[in-house]
């Protein structure tokens, strides 16, 4: 296990710990792990797993192969043109998973030729069931991609787009994507409870509902669309449901959305950029 890179993360969050996370439970060597916050006290708990813990991101960079950048957007900027020196004296590979941060932007503020990936990972990931979208830079190898894959499988499934505003739309379906199904199970248990079911009966029958629908889907060689018209008996209940759901416009809503989560985030890049 020695001979895996050496991974630096630059913030310590929910999302860097998700990933971390996956990694340990995948057999990661802790040693090959370098986390970094504003205070020791908050990292406490990783130095115990045996992973490398400080408050100087500069000394991680030092140390690492692999620089994840899990800090907030709009701190980003500024954690990078003060890593700057230390990424361009070592060139490590830099993979980020901050939202809406283009790499145009992240390639100036490093100070510029550096192998580059960015990430649009989900909350999921927390579960190790997350969906990651990557974009590579030209400056990134073969090698590279690959343990980039391997971080990121740590926490669910990982897939390669090959243009970068590509990301914008994976930020619409899996990066905002678990939201839409947390309204519609909001909206089933509403619903449930109106036709005479507790609440926590509801609740656990959508939950599990859900996870099921989901699994069969994974699971199965036929598309979502085959899946729900096998459900859909010839005047039976679903159809029925099904039926007012199209009528009433479900489908353009949900591409409605899922259109101004792409909007947006065009935009918040193009303010975060700056």
């Amino acid at each position: 296990m020695s001979t895996q890179p050496t991974l630096a993360f630059i913030g310590a969050g929910n999302m860097a710990r998700a990933i971390i996370g996956g990694l340990i439970s995948n057999g990661y060597p802790a040693a090959n792990i370098w986390t970094t916050g504003t205070q020791l006290d908050n990292m406490a708990d990783l130095k115990q797993q045996g992973m490398q813990t400080t408050t100087d991101n500069n000394a991680a960079v030092a140390a690492a192969d692999i620089v994840i950048l899990a800090v907030k957007p709009q701190k980003l900027k500024a954690v990078a043109q003060a890593m700057a020196p230390a990424v361009q004296q070592h060139q490590p590979l830099i993979v980020s998973v901050a939202a809406g941060i283009l790499c145009n932007s992240l390639e100036q503020w490093l100070g510029g030729n550096i192998a580059l990936v960015r990430c649009m990972p989900n909350t999921p990931a927390l579960v190790q069931l997350g969906a990651n979208g990557l974009y590579a830079n030209p400056q990134v190898s073969a090698t590279q991609r690959q343990q980039t894959e391997q971080v990121m499988q740590a926490t669910g499934l990982a897939l390669w787009v090959d243009d970068e505003p590509q990301l914008d739309a994976v930020t619409a379906v899996s990066g905002s994507g678990p939201a839409y199904y947390f309204l519609i199970m909001e909206a089933m248990v509403a619903a449930g409870e109106k036709l005479g079911l507790s609440r926590d009966v509801a609740q656990q029958l959508t939950i599990q509902t859900a996870l099921g629908a989901a699994e069969m889907a994974r699971q199965s060689d036929v598309e979502p669309a085959e899946l729900r018209r096998r459900v859909c008996s010839p005047n039976g209940t679903t159809e029925q449901a099904i039926k007012t759901f199209t009528a009433q416009g479900l489908p353009e809503i949900i591409e409605n959305g899922m259109q101004a989560c792409h909007d947006r985030a065009q935009v918040m890049a193009a303010e975060l950029g700056q």
